[in-house]
């Protein structure tokens, strides 16, 4: 029982810092610029409810994958973990999102899906993050990463919903710093699973 805990609140941890509800705020804000409270909640539904599909079946269909293209775990683990890395890295620098504000008088909702879904939640690190998670393992394990990830994209509905409200009681430099502690924490996630490919594929203990 405690191996499980420990396994879902890793995967919590995981997810959390990846996705980051609270510094997605303002990006959610910039594109949803002059929409009211029923379009930015649709929008905040539509685009949560997308990623979660999409991650869900990456993580049903992980294995099938694997096989199809022939990739091995340790491979995946190196790889994965070089890329989740350099998206934490660059949290930690700071760089601002490629994405850019949809200047529209009309509010287009396809934002919802690209760039809300694709690649700001179900971008590659989350994918990555995921299926890293659920290979070599049981289908209980893979139940508590769907459910997990389930209750982040609440988390994220909820904060792209209630997003004025957080910027008014935060403001952006605890934002920033928030940003940074989550990057630091995806860095050591992806230098973890570098360690543990690098070890399977040597055979070391």
């Amino acid at each position: 029982m405690d191996g499980i805990a420990t396994f879902a609140l890793t995967v919590f941890t995981g997810f959390f810092a990846i996705m980051n509800p609270i510094a997605n705020v303002p990006i959610f804000l910039s594109l949803t610029e002059g929409a009211d409270k029923s379009e930015k909640r649709k929008i905040a539904r539509k685009s949560t409810l997308t990623a979660f599909l999409i991650v869900l079946a990456f993580v049903v269909l992980g294995k099938l994958i694997f096989e199809l293209f022939g990739i091995t775990i340790p491979a995946f683990k190196i790889t994965g973990g070089i890329l989740i890395f350099f998206v934490g890295f660059e949290m930690l620098q700071s760089k601002k999102s490629n994405i850019k504000h949809i200047s529209s008088p009309v509010i287009d909702d396809s934002i919802a899906i690209s760039p809300l879904a694709i690649p700001l939640l179900a971008g590659p690190g989350t994918i990555v993050t995921a299926m890293n998670f659920v290979t070599d393992t049981g289908y209980i394990h893979i139940g508590i990463v769907v459910l997990i990830f389930a209750l982040m994209c609440f988390l994220t509905y909820i904060a792209f919903s209630l997003s004025g409200k957080i910027i008014d009681k935060l403001g952006e430099n605890i934002i920033r710093v928030v940003g940074k502690v989550m990057g630091l924490i995806i860095a050591i996630i992806g230098a973890d699973m570098v360690i543990d490919g690098i070890k399977l594929a040597f055979n070391l203990s």
